[in-house]
């Protein structure tokens, strides 16, 4: 109580929190604006029925848009492709690695890229979307799509990528001026915005007889574990230490102090299962539109809680965790930087030695990191499809919502920190002499 309480003390750290807010609550009433031609009691009709399967994870991401057939209805997950296609490219190509190097003004060219990519991705997803509403209709036989034909297909696809885009600008917005990272705290909105609905439909379903009551403490002590088990991986980190020579400058000596690099266990964070998702999601979202046979089989195939889906779920989280992983952290780099300025881990040698090192730790770490992430997305999704629970609500979305909250917070207590040592700085400022 007495963070918040300084938190909210502090002017330009509440005109952050204030626009994020505002930002949300931007989000949140788009939302609610239906996309045009589309009949809304078919849709509301058509997600009860098909509320445990991939629709309904795909509604869960993106906040209910996709159950309003909102503007904002394809969400941020295009962005998300779309960077995942750019990062995946900058190793490729040349030309990109040498952009990625180029500090500022390098990362303001690929992130325009991005933009670009993000674009096409939603133009093409709005396309499908559009085409796959036209040919279905509610339990009851009522097409969703009013009056289907070119014109609603354009209509729908210049809507959908605008919201898109819109999403995207709203995020960038929210990381530059606001608290945290802009795009997963949209991605945590819209997982928490759906909790009460999911929650209140849960024991209407238990009143109905539908759902036993006694699963209900057993997901509910689940959760509660899995939640702190997040909470302790990812404030966990292995701490290696680091010792600085002493200088000597004239008749002073500097350095000789010890200090540590702190090395999370889970180094990637929250992005190899939101990068997972991401692709699961895009060839399901072409295939459950597409009136083929082979590809009703394949979707059906790789549908949340079926062995091929989580196979391949895991395979992506484990790659993304090496892969985001070997571009964040650059041991090269940590290793010529401790040169440089006289640090080293003692009993490595500096340079090549302490780079191999470093390499080998973060090695292990990944593998850690894999394997929880694994663990945290895959099983508690597994137990909720066994046990027919009637949202969508696992293991990804619990490490979306408590990763997000953490890092958040972590942002907030460095601003809090960094005032209290600027006032600090102030109140004991030494007067040069007049």
């Amino acid at each position: 109580m007495s963070g918040l309480l300084s938190a909210a003390s502090i002017p330009e750290l509440r005109k952050r929190v204030t626009f994020t807010l505002l930002m949300l609550l931007v989000y949140r009433a788009g939302v609610q604006i239906p996309t045009p031609g589309i009949n809304g009691e078919a849709l509301s009709a058509f997600f009860e029925k098909n509320a445990s399967t991939l629709f309904g994870m795909f509604n869960m991401f993106s906040g209910g848009a996709l159950e309003n057939f909102s503007i904002f209805a394809l969400g941020i997950m295009p962005y998300i492709s779309a960077s995942i296609i750019i990062q995946l490219l900058t190793v490729v190509v040349p030309q990109l690695e040498a952009l990625s190097k180029e500090g500022e003004s390098g990362r303001r060219t690929i992130t325009k890229y991005t933009r670009y990519g993000t674009v096409i991705l939603s133009l093409i997803q709005g396309f499908f979307i559009a085409s796959g509403l036209e040919g279905m209709s509610s339990p009851n036989g009522v097409p969703i799509v009013a009056d289907p034909g070119l014109q609603f297909k354009l209509m729908t696809v210049l809507t959908l990528t605008s919201g898109t885009a819109f999403i995207m600008w709203l995020g960038e917005q929210m990381t530059e001026r606001g608290i945290g990272n802009g795009i997963s705290i949209i991605i945590f909105s819209g997982i928490v915005a759906r909790m009460p609905a999911a929650i209140l439909n849960t024991f209407e379903l238990i009143k109905s007889g539908e759902l036993t009551l006694i699963f209900v403490p057993i997901i509910f002590v689940m959760m509660i574990v899995v939640v702190a088990f997040i909470i302790f991986i990812e404030t966990s980190q292995r701490r290696i230490p680091i010792q600085y020579a002493k200088r000597v400058v004239g008749r002073k000596v500097y350095g000789g102090q010890s200090s540590h690099l702190p090395l999370k266990i889970n180094v990637s964070g929250v992005i190899p299962p939101i990068f997972a998702s991401s692709i699961m999601m895009f060839p399901a979202t072409i295939g459950s539109f597409v009136k083929i046979e082979w590809v009703q089989q394949f979707t059906a195939a790789l549908s949340p809680g079926t062995l091929y889906y989580e196979i391949l779920f895991v395979g992506m989280i484990v790659f993304f965790c090496f892969f985001y992983t070997a571009v964040t952290f650059k041991p090269d780099d940590v290793a010529e930087n401790l040169k440089k300025n006289g640090g080293f881990i003692p009993g490595i040698r500096p340079g090549k030695k302490t780079s191999e090192f470093l390499d080998k730790a973060l090695v292990r770490l990944t593998v850690v990191g894999a394997l929880y992430l694994s663990f945290v997305c895959v099983m508690p999704t597994m137990l909720i499809h066994k046990l027919n629970v009637p949202f969508y609500f696992g293991g990804t979305a619990l490490l979306i919502v408590v990763g997000v909250a953490i890092d958040t917070i972590s942002q907030i207590e460095s601003h809090l920190v960094m005032r209290n040592y600027d006032g600090f700085m102030k109140s004991g400022r030494i007067k040069g002499r007049r």
